[in-house]
């Protein structure tokens, strides 16, 4: 039986047992005191003389009246029933009718329940709201699905162009063509790589633990310091000791992303890097600031997205592949924490990476 059907039955039970109980309340109450014998008074006593009557009789005339009374409450309350139950799972409908066209693929349609915040409201605006994250959610995937594959067609095509000119050049200086591909195949093998540590981390897939982030600040910029170096950037360490739970490697990673990114978008000469850690209640916060050009807003928002690029960089070298902040931005949703960017007045960007001390999920995941 359907929702429908159950709520119209139980509707009109209540409502039998509802008129049996006042019934019987009746016969109980009131036709016990009826004298089950004649009874004959004086008429001139007024209107309570002449014969009064008995039980028997007031019951043959009960009876069949209660009968009809009780099967109009059966017809009353299945009606009703009916109806009521039908206004009252309309926004299951509704509800039930967004699911179906999710299912279909159309993740722009929306409930938006009308009425008050009750029960089924509450359960609406959770369903649209959810429809909106996946909707957001799918149109990030196929985005970066689609600049994913843009992005490794160009080495693919650009190593195809060096083997037909080696295939059909025979004489060419095959030291520059090795050269060239293995350049090529490097830049191709780290954007595999990345994509990899972009789904590893969106799937949660690894082991929560108790990270320093100083130590990951002080790790990260002792691998870089020669790349820091090379280019004239300084790189400058400061904070507490800032614990939070997460995957060391993960974050590891995310620290390094950071710190390279300041160095390679950075002045040409004479730049500067500060990578802070802070600890609050709560709160883990590592923070990398770096100098470099006035960077607007509009373009400041839009970093972390997957193969987007600010600035030129100082150097050819080390161009990245353009993940570098989208794998900032995965590791921090990840590890349930928050990523801020932010231009400095003085040129230059500000990214701040807060991260909960006890994370509220399991220690797995």
């Amino acid at each position: 039986m359907s929702v429908r059907l159950k709520l119209t039955l139980s509707y009109a039970g209540f409502l039998m047992l509802a008129g049996v109980l006042l019934l019987a309340a009746v016969w109980l109450f009131l036709l016990r005191y009826v004298p089950d014998r004649g009874m004959l008074y004086n008429p001139d006593d007024g209107p309570t003389g002449g014969v009064f009557p008995i039980r028997s009789a007031l019951l043959a005339v009960f009876a069949p009246r209660a009968a009809a009374v009780l099967a109009f409450l059966l017809v009353f309350g299945l009606v009703g029933g009916w109806i009521l139950a039908g206004r009252m799972l309309a926004p299951l409908t509704r509800i039930a009718d967004a699911t179906r066209r999710a299912t279909h693929g159309s993740l722009s349609h929306r409930i938006k329940l009308p009425g008050h915040n009750d029960e089924f409201r509450e359960l609406a605006d959770a369903f649209d709201a959810m429809l909106a994250r996946l909707e957001a959610h799918v149109a990030e995937q196929r985005r970066f699905a689609a600049n994913a594959s843009h992005e490794l067609r160009t080495p693919l095509a650009i190593s195809k162009s060096l083997l037909d000119v080696a295939r059909t050049d025979p004489h060419h200086d095959t030291a520059e063509l090795i050269d060239r591909l293995h350049t090529v195949n490097t830049r191709a093998i780290d954007l595999t790589e990345a994509l990899l540590l972009v789904s590893r981390a969106e799937q949660r897939s690894f082991t929560r633990q108790r990270v320093d982030l100083s130590l990951l600040a002080e790790e990260a910029t002792e691998t870089l310091l020669p790349l820091a170096e090379k280019h004239g950037v300084t790189l400058e360490t400061g904070g507490e000791i800032t614990i939070t739970t997460g995957s060391r490697a993960l974050l590891l990673q995310l620290t390094t992303n950071l710190v390279h990114n300041a160095i390679v978008h950075n002045l040409p000469d004479g730049g500067t890097v500060w990578v802070h850690t802070d600890a609050r209640p709560g709160t883990a916060t590592l923070t990398v600031e770096n100098t470099g050009e006035r960077l607007p807003p509009a373009l400041v928002s839009t970093l972390t997205e997957p193969f987007q690029r600010g600035t030129e960089r100082i150097h050819t070298d080390h161009a990245g592949i353009g993940l570098g902040l989208a794998i900032v931005k995965t590791i921090a949703h990840a590890h349930d924490g928050m990523l801020t960017l932010a231009p400095r007045p003085a040129g230059g960007l500000r990214i701040s990476v807060e991260l909960p001390t006890q994370n509220p999920r399991s220690d797995e995941v």
